[in-house]
């Protein structure tokens, strides 16, 4: 690792040095974040996952550009055209801006104005004309004279190529051209010719611009989009005659004729390759940090639905509603085994609503179930009421469940692996149910971005996307943690230091072998090396070991710490477990060691007092309005319960009962400026609403939740 690294990264996050130092040094070792975050914060300094991300992304960030200047160094080098000042620029140089500025010159290119000019001999030409010395250019340019370039008009306008890429290449100047995009670009947008019609809903963006800082990243990722699919042309352009002042001050010294080729190259310089090349520049950074914002909400967006609130291990009645094909009804047991599957049609046309009562007042008790789970879809609405005017001869819970992404599952590889003699509307029903009674051990089978919970996911960069979703996963996998005897592989796979191949392993082994009594039996496991059980034991459940710490979240490494502290206080660990008052009579700093700290301690003791319990909250029951089941049922003024469907920058979906989910505008969101909707709600809230605006053609609808 380059000494420089830890520095620059220590500088750019505002972490200190040896917190930085000691996190990348996990990381090369092959630590994984949620492991570093939770077993090693006397390494880290407490770091917590977002910090120990950020140092991991700016890492590879720098690691990238170290890559590319190897790349740079070996090129010039065959050029032989290297030395010792321009190694240690390139050397020292942490920017990649700078970097491919220090670089253009020697950059392999192809043929252009300027490399035909000096193929006619006119670099020499170029060179007198730049040093502006002399006052009659048109006279020196007539030695220049030959049959590729028979006038002194010629000489003069390859002379001026010449020019015009030495001050393209030149860093000052492509520096003073960027310092006025930074402070005056504006983006704008205009609508292609003959496109209005077919491009319509790109209309707000037909005749657009605003200042490149200051415009959202939702606004730009649309400029952009309507861009690529040919109905907008999109332009960043600062004040022209700005950015000419200031090269021509810099580069034209006399007032001479001399002087004045030097100014027509200055403006060809501009406006052929300057401009141009510092608008790709500022177009990819600007797209950049528009993916960046939008990526951060849809990271938050499917944390919190990961994070959602279980039911737990109930026997489900799952339905995948439908009108004319039916609903598809499934039975699971507490484990989300399918136990029955059948289709009942109580909508239109078939309207056999008494039927489909009975037949579920039926299934509840023929399968013992407790609750009932509800897809929010076509005809999500009316079976939820069905249901409700079912009498059961049990107290029955009914949900809703989101029906985000389940027909991507229902189609998938996976779904076909757990269901192959089922068809999509049994798998979908399945996964409805078993959604209910564990959100994130449902969702880690359907691609992140396929949740249907993002901004423009499809329009931002898919690496970047697929990396931070994936991490995001991981993260609340690994936050919650796993049961090892009830996981499925795709859950497996997201614990920390378990691969595809391990978790496939763990569940051979498991069905090979009967349930895991232990965390140390995991060894026995097929490629569960020593690494991999540092990285993953904490995370791994085993309900109803032996050790009952095998069923929390301290790690095997400590588990001599809590023996210690057992054997201290004269009782065993079920007690220490049991017993609030022996855990307070532990003083903490008598078990510091070199390896084990405080914050250690502590966290083992917290996890003393909750072993094993799951960190999400408890789910609640929620009633839409029974007056609302239309868009035209709504009426300005109303005031309405809903959940939170969806997060964007300029504000929050809302479900109120209808089809159409309805929008809180961010200036709606609270009785206060609001810059971030995530900082006032959250994803699948419960809130209230008032209608603002109905506009049924549209099937647009305002909410507000100032009431």
């Amino acid at each position: 690792m380059n000494n420089m690294i830890p520095v620059l990264i220590a500088e750019k996050l505002q972490i200190a040095e040896k917190q930085v130092l000691n996190t990348l040094l996990l990381l090369d070792d092959g630590a994984t974040i949620p492991f570093i975050s939770r077993y090693r914060k006397e390494r880290t300094g407490g770091l917590d996952e977002v910090k120990i991300s950020d140092i991991s992304d700016e890492y590879k960030r720098l690691l990238e550009i170290e890559k590319r200047k190897e790349t740079i160094l070996s090129t010039i080098e065959e050029q032989g055209n290297m030395t010792d000042e321009l190694r240690s620029k390139i050397e020292t140089t942490w920017s990649a801006t700078e970097l491919e500025d220090i670089y253009l010159p020697y950059k392999p290119k192809r043929r252009t104005r300027a490399q035909i000019a000096r193929e006619k001999g006119l670099e020499p030409l170029a060179k007198i004309i730049m040093s502006q010395r002399q006052a009659d250019p048109e006279n020196i340019a007539e030695r220049y004279l030959s049959d590729d370039v028979p006038a002194t008009d010629d000489a003069l306008s390859g002379a001026r190529d010449i020019i015009a890429e030495w001050i393209n290449e030149n860093a000052t100047a492509r520096n003073m051209v960027r310092s006025v995009f930074e402070r005056e670009a504006v983006i704008s947008s205009r609508v292609v010719k003959g496109k209005e019609e077919e491009g319509d809903k790109y209309r707000d963006y037909f005749e657009a611009s605003e200042p490149l800082r200051r415009i959202s990243s939702h606004r730009l990722l649309a400029m952009r989009r309507g861009e690529s699919e040919g109905f907008l042309r999109v332009d960043i352009s600062p004040d022209e005659e700005h950015a000419m002042e200031r090269l021509d001050k810099y580069f034209v010294k006399a007032d001479n004729d001399s002087g004045k080729q030097v100014r027509l190259a200055v403006t060809d310089s501009y406006k052929r390759l300057l401009k141009p090349s510092i608008e790709t520049e500022f177009a990819a950074s600007s797209k950049e940090k528009a993916d960046r914002e939008a990526i951060r909400i849809f990271e938050e967006n499917l944390r919190q639905l990961l994070l959602s609130p279980p039911l737990g291990q109930k026997r489900i009645l799952g339905i995948d509603p439908g009108f004319r094909t039916g609903c598809k009804v499934v039975c699971l047991d507490e484990q989300g085994n399918l136990l029955h599957n059948e289709t009942i049609y109580p909508h239109p046309p078939q309207n056999e609503r008494s039927n489909a009562m009975k037949k579920i007042a039926h299934l509840v008790e023929q399968f013992n179930i407790q609750a009932i789970a509800v897809g929010n879809g076509t005809a999500g609405r009316e079976t939820e009421q069905l249901v409700q005017g079912v009498r059961y001869d049990r107290k029955v819970q009914i949900f809703s469940v989101s029906e985000n992404g389940a027909s991507i599952y229902s189609a998938s590889k996976i779904a076909r692996e757990e269901f192959p003699q089922y068809d999509v509307t049994v798998r979908g029903a399945v996964s409805l149910g078993r959604r209910l009674m564990d959100p994130l051990a449902e969702l880690v089978k359907i691609d992140p971005k396929s949740i249907g919970v993002g901004q423009y996911q499809h329009d931002v960069n898919q690496t970047a996307l697929k990396n931070a979703l994936d991490q995001t996963v991981e993260m609340c996998v690994n936050r919650v943690g796993v049961n090892v005897n009830t996981a499925s592989k795709y859950l497996l796979t997201y614990v920390s230091g378990i691969g595809a191949t391990l978790a496939q392993n763990i569940v051979n082994y498991r069905a090979e072998n009967g349930m895991f009594d232990s965390r140390r039996a995991l060894m026995k496991v097929p490629k569960m090396g020593a690494k991999s059980f540092e990285q993953s034991a904490g995370f791994l459940r085993i309900q109803g070991a032996k050790n009952a710490l095998d069923n929390s979240a301290v790690h095997p490494e400590s588990y001599g710490v809590v023996e210690q502290m057992a054997k201290d206080l004269n009782c065993g660990i079920t007690d220490l477990l049991a017993d609030e008052s022996l855990r307070k009579k532990l003083v903490l700093d008598h078990y510091i060691t070199e390896t084990v700290g405080l914050p250690t301690l502590q966290d083992i003791l917290t996890e003393l007092g909750k072993p094993g319990r799951d960190p999400r909250e408890t789910i609640q029951v929620f009633e839409f309005d029974s007056s609302v089941k239309t868009i035209n049922d709504l009426r300005e003024g109303m005031i309405l319960p809903g959940i939170i469907t969806n997060i964007t920058k300029f504000g929050a979906f809302v479900d109120v009962g209808i089809k159409e989910n309805g929008l809180v505008h961010v200036s709606q969101l609270a009785d206060r400026f609001v810059s971030d909707p995530t900082e006032v709600v959250s994803l699948h809230q419960h809130v209230s609403v008032k209608v603002l605006e109905v506009d049924p053609a549209r099937k647009r609808v305002s909410l507000s939740m100032k009431i």
